[in-house]
């Protein structure tokens, strides 16, 4: 069974930084695409970033140039590093991915997970 596991977040002052860590367990070999969501008290979840297969990147209006994901050199790792944060970065961090499992028998296994969350909170 694959799960996604989301760490790293915390408190932390405005100005200050975090870096989440989404790693897969389970029976993955690699992580190919995945998102990064967040979702702050009555609003509505928001995309804040995602990785290709490829490596091409995407972010989120709110969080270009402060925001980078990248994966993991142990390939069923994704991350997300958050600098200058902001009080209205204040959500659960979410992540969701993609991932292939190539079995000792060859069989080729591909699925789609999500983490439950990890809380950031930014003070200002």
């Amino acid at each position: 069974q694959v799960r996604l596991v989301e760490s790293g977040g915390g408190f932390v002052q405005a100005g200050g930084s975090l870096k989440l860590s989404c790693t897969a367990s389970g029976s993955v070999t690699y992580i190919n695409g995945a998102e990064w969501y967040r979702q702050a008290p009555g609003k509505q979840r928001e995309l804040v970033a995602s990785i290709t297969v490829g490596g091409s990147t995407n972010y989120g209006d709110s969080v270009k140039g402060r925001f980078t994901i990248s994966k993991g050199s142990a390939k069923n790792t994704v991350y997300l590093q958050m600098n200058s944060l902001r009080p209205e970065d204040t959500a659960v961090y979410y992540c969701t991915a993609d991932w292939t499992n190539y079995s000792d028998s060859g069989t080729i296994t591909t699925g789609r997970n999500s983490g439950q969350g990890t809380q950031v909170t930014v003070s200002s």
